[in-house]
């Protein structure tokens, strides 16, 4: 079986590619890094020749909704294009918990347009909603000079990276679902308090300030929209175990550093 991990460089499409070859199974990295742009298609076809399953985890460069919309628009309908020409039995898409609650946002509207693309491709797919990283979140935090953290107190549920990483290789795994699931960590914060637990950790003397206003993505947050559903997977590592690892390593270098995929 050949696997085709699209984002294959990026943070969580690399740790995707180790576990599964830890597994020794056929894994190929698609990403521009390897020669495979799925906006201009190079090596798209190529790359796909044979793949029984394909793992979208790329990301826009951008976070501007526009920007957003142009990227998972022209890389999905490409990705698909090639997918149903190689004859692909399996589509995978990493997703956001709450992408059609946070419509307000140009940035979720371009992930909710990446999700119908996938849904109306006519390839057998699975789309797999996660909560917030622990790494996102903790680049969020410590992104920006500002004397103060301004952030939503709304209440998250994040997850580690890793697995994240581990609910897509047990998807690839298994049999194409053509319904969303969602995953999540096992505990959940107030985001003002998570924020307020990095700065800490990394002796950053700014002040977390919560505003119910404060903009995510440019949409608003209320009690239920970073939240998962009824029955997400639930994944194992806590909050304070990640962090706790995490300071034996650089500090993350901000929001920018930290995309999907």
């Amino acid at each position: 079986m050949k696997i085709v991990v699209v984002g294959g460089s990026g943070r969580i499409g690399g740790k995707l590619v180790y576990n599964l070859r830890q597994d020794d199974y056929r894994v190929l990295e698609a990403s521009p890094t390897f020669g495979v742009d799925t906006l201009t298609e190079a090596g798209l076809a190529k790359a796909l020749e044979g793949a029984s399953v394909v793992v979208d985890v790329t990301q826009s460069p951008s976070l501007d909704g526009a920007d957003a919309k142009a990227f998972f628009e022209t890389s999905g309908r490409h990705l698909l294009a090639a997918g149903r020409a190689a004859g692909v039995g399996h589509h995978i898409a990493l997703s956001i918990v709450g992408t059609d609650r946070l419509q307000a946002s140009g940035y979720f509207q371009a992930k909710k347009l990446q999700e119908d693309l996938v849904k109306a491709s006519g390839i057998p797919f699975t789309i797999l909603r996660s909560t917030q990283f622990f790494e996102f979140i903790t680049g969020v935090v410590q992104d920006g000079t500002t004397r103060d953290v301004v952030i939503s107190p709304a209440p998250v549920q994040p997850i580690a990276g890793e697995d994240v990483a581990e609910a897509l290789a047990d998807l690839v795994l298994g049999a194409p679902l053509n319904d969303t699931v969602e995953v999540a960590g096992p505990e959940r914060y107030r985001l003002d308090d998570l924020a307020t637990q990095v700065l800490t950790a990394y002796e950053d003397p700014r002040r977390v300030v919560a505003d119910v206003h404060a903009p995510y993505f440019g949409a608003e947050l209320d009690e239920r929209s970073l939240l998962p559903g009824e029955r997400p997977r639930i994944a194992p590592t806590r909050f304070s175990d990640w962090l706790r690892q995490s300071l034996q390593a650089p500090a993350p270098t901000g929001l920018h550093s930290n995309r999907k995929g």
